[in-house]
């Protein structure tokens, strides 16, 4: 672009925030490597080798978490503005300091804003701790949204919701990319099997209410199919492990159910490559980066239609369900009932599907469209809708 660049915003980056800190980050390094000039401005940073350049605007504790201090990071904001290097601000998440922060020095300096919810106005997540959240609707966030020159959203479900919203702004609809693993050979390896149990069913993402895991504790307890383990791993939240080890427990000793301990992005390309199925059974999800990942690893999936996944269907590489306990324990006797060589061949045309549509360069020059439009340099991308 001729215009400067593009200053992403974040709260923070933190590996237990899930996939907002992975795949903002990523986006950064894919539009850097495609020729933008882009930085990042976050609260705090826990995670380190991010690849792009960052200032941290530091945190304060608010309601019980973690928060940039609005001013602060406003100020920052505007100082990256003011020198001419960034005339657009694409800000991540909704409801926080940062985001109004965001909004403020956006309309300040007069330069164009896109916003990514994030998931942030789904169904579930308007429900989850509503009261709050429909005070700050009407106090400020509404309102912020709707002076937005454009909402991204990561997939035609999470369009839909934004519109439901009722903001009234055009969406870009850019789904989040996905690293390709290089490809394995044979069978998963290294799966550590309990009980002589050889093949395995892996949950990978975060330990939040909103994953659907008490459903799949309840599905697995109802289906037990021979031979297979299941493993849950990733960061608690809130305390919500306990709550679904203690029901895991209750299944039994026989049930092969195991958790382990959050898995650094390093090393979670060595654990997808256990697994011989890979479930998300969430009741809200924007997208479900950990979906393309198994994917792009050669693991069929099995998922509710409550994330973006119907592919999974129209393309042969796993199961979409509806949400719920007994839709998920068809799925998983279906999935672990066929033959190892039929979900080898389901692996393979789902990494096909990622490397086609959601590998992490076509996903940046997708979205550098998106500014080229802001900045007026371009004609509306076909990905953008106006209602």
């Amino acid at each position: 672009m001729s215009r400067p660049g593009v200053i992403h915003t974040l709260a923070r980056v933190a590996l237990a925030d899930g996939g907002p800190s992975r795949t903002v980050v990523a986006l950064c390094r894919a539009l850097a490597a495609e020729g933008a000039r882009v930085e990042l401005l976050a609260g705090s940073v826990e995670s380190a080798d991010l690849g792009v350049p960052v200032r941290v605007s530091g945190t304060i504790r608010r309601w019980g978490r973690e928060q940039p201090p609005r001013r602060r990071f406003r100020a920052l904001l505007e100082e990256r503005i003011r020198d001419g290097q960034f005339g657009i601000v694409h800000d991540h998440g909704i409801w926080l300091g940062s985001n109004r922060a965001a909004a403020d020095a956006a309309a300040r300096a007069g330069v164009p804003r896109i916003v990514s919810p994030r998931g942030m106005l789904s169904e579930w997540a308007l429900a989850w701790r509503g009261r709050r959240k429909r005070a700050a609707w009407l106090a400020y966030q509404r309102r912020d949204l709707r002076a937005a020159d454009v909402l991204h959203a990561t997939s035609e479900l999470e369009a839909r919701e934004i519109r439901a919203a009722g903001i009234g702004v055009p969406v870009a609809v850019v789904p989040n990319g996905v690293d390709l693993p290089p490809l394995r050979e044979g069978p998963p390896v290294d799966r550590s099997a309990v009980g002589g149990r050889s093949r395995r069913l892996l949950f990978l993402s975060r330990i939040h209410p909103k994953k659907g895991l008490a459903d799949l504790i309840d599905a697995w307890g109802a289906t037990r199919p021979a031979g297979w383990e299941l493993v849950i791993a990733g960061p608690d939240e809130g305390g919500h492990r306990a709550e679904i080890e203690a029901r895991a427990r209750a299944l039994g000793p026989d049930a092969a159910v195991r958790f382990r301990d959050p898995v650094p992005d390093a090393g979670k390309w060595d654990l997808y490559g256990t697994a011989d199925l890979f479930v998300l059974p969430s009741r809200s999800e924007n997208f479900g980066v950990v979906v393309a990942e198994a994917l792009a690893s050669g693991v069929p999936v099995i998922t509710t239609r409550a994330a973006p996944w119907e592919a999974l269907g129209e393309r042969r590489c796993g199961w979409w369900t509806e949400p719920g306990v007994e839709p998920l324990a068809r799925a998983i006797a279906e999935a672990t009932g066929i033959g190892d060589a039929e979900r080898r061949a389901m692996g393979a045309r789902g990494r096909q599907l990622v490397e086609e549509g959601f590998a992490w360069p076509a996903v940046a020059r997708r979205m550098l469209a998106v500014y080229r439009w802001l900045a007026g340099e371009g004609a509306t991308p076909e990905w953008v809708r106006r209602n």
